[in-house]
């Protein structure tokens, strides 16, 4: 029942809008008008059941020196929402010498060509069967200091919220690997797919490249691994990379200590890795 109603948490979310503008020029007898905005904007939060599969062993979706961020090494859910399937998911980008240091006020952002991981190969992590696999979105330039933050985790956010899972994955490809186990790889570079929905792909094959749509502050790899191909239907599952050697913890990233609800031996926050394609 929770799944069935998950799956048109985009769909509550217009519903709790049009109702708020309706009740602006209809006039709808109390507490009628109450009840039926807090039932819509309170299915909007209803999520699928948890997942309680054990972890999927996979190959990492990036080759050479990558950080972790938004990790489930140190927290789950990794970003903070059991929505779109984003129990166990995690942010990957290359580190980066002259990255800053911190937030700023500047109302100037960089384009995405100017970070290192913006096109790097994306790839799978297992073999499978492409379900979806979009690249149409455009490119959009940085959200890393605090007024361009702002602006996305607020208006652009309810934005995307809005227009659905979609938008806020970005350009996306969804493998299904079988067995009830599908891949995102999200925040993908406009253009730049390599596969199409229906196609068969193995592990390590590139899917795409890095790019900066969607949801994002700056270009890096979303991947998640779900138990549906459609994410606001879907619960995360937990996953686990062969070949990846963790090593030092950068600062500039790194949020403190693992939580108690961490996955030990996952790449946490601010740590860099070195993926292998053994």
């Amino acid at each position: 029942m929770k799944r069935a109603i998950a799956r048109w948490q985009t769909w509550w979310l217009r519903l709790f809008v049009l109702l708020v503008i309706a009740l602006l020029v209809v006039p709808i007898p109390k507490p009628f008008d109450v009840a039926l905005m807090a039932a819509a904007f309170g299915l909007s939060f209803v999520r699928a059941p948890q997942s309680t599969r054990p972890a999927v062993e996979l190959a990492p979706p990036v080759r050479g020196r990558w950080v972790a961020l938004n990790s489930p090494g140190n927290a789950v859910p990794s970003h903070g929402v059991k929505a779109y399937g984003q129990m166990y998911a995690v942010d990957l980008l290359q580190p980066s010498a002259d990255a800053a240091t911190s937030i700023g006020w500047s109302i100037r952002t960089r384009a995405p060509e100017t970070y290192p991981c913006f096109g790097a190969p994306v790839l799978a992590m297992a073999a499978g069967t492409v379900v979806r696999a979009t690249d149409r979105q455009r490119d959009h330039r940085s959200r890393d200091t605090w007024p361009a933050l702002i602006w996305m985790m607020t208006i652009e956010a309810f934005a995307r919220e809005l227009a659905g899972a979609s938008r806020i994955l970005g350009n996306h490809v969804i493998v299904d690997q079988g067995d009830g186990v599908f891949a995102v790889y999200a925040h993908l570079r406009r253009g730049s797919a390599r596969v199409r929905a229906g196609e068969r792909v193995e592990a390590g094959q590139q899917l795409a490249e890095v790019g900066n749509t969607g949801n994002t502050s700056e270009p890096h790899l979303h991947v998640q691994v779900m138990d549906r191909a459609e994410p606001t239907a879907a619960a995360g599952m937990a996953m686990r990379w062969a070949g990846v050697a963790a090593g030092e913890v950068d600062p500039r990233w790194s949020t403190g200590e693992p939580k108690p609800s961490g996955m030990a031996g996952f790449p946490r926050n601010g740590q860099v890795f070195e993926a292998s394609a053994d």
